[in-house]
């Protein structure tokens, strides 16, 4: 339950979120769907170059990561960089049609959707206060 004073789930603002995706049109719909659900910015990177350089200049607090993008099929590379930020890391929602291909290291980062996915539960994880599972165990050991 939420403190005093603070949203709940359905009404808490959403931060900053990078969404590193390939495909436009997806892209552009989970933008459409984070704005209007009150995020307040939403940065695409469509290659993984470009999702690492968004990372280094900007703060985000989730990240949606296609992992199979046209420049790299290994995007879980930029859930390692994630991960190495440590305690401030954003938290990362895998959106893939190939989920099995995630080593199973890297999808412990956070929940994987696999397309197509329901924009409702993409928001809903989204929108959830828990960072990821694999952070919070590594600050505990």
């Amino acid at each position: 339950m939420p403190s005093a004073g603070e949203p709940d789930e359905k009404t808490r603002r959403i931060g900053p979120v990078l969404v590193v995706e390939d495909d436009a049109v997806l892209a552009l719909a989970v933008e459409d769907a984070l704005l209007e659900a009150g995020a307040s910015d939403v940065t695409i990177a469509a290659t993984t170059a470009r999702a690492l350089e968004t990372l280094r200049d900007g703060k985000f607090e989730t990240v949606i990561l296609d992992v199979h993008l046209a420049d790299r099929g290994d995007g879980w590379a930029i859930a390692e960089l994630v991960k190495a930020l440590g305690a401030g890391a954003p938290k990362v929602i895998f959106a893939t049609g190939a989920p099995d291909e995630i080593p199973q290291s890297i999808a412990d980062l956070g929940p994987v959707l696999s397309k197509p996915y329901d924009f409702a539960e993409l928001l809903a994880l989204v929108k959830s206060r828990g960072r990821n599972s694999l952070l919070s165990r590594f600050r505990r050991g």
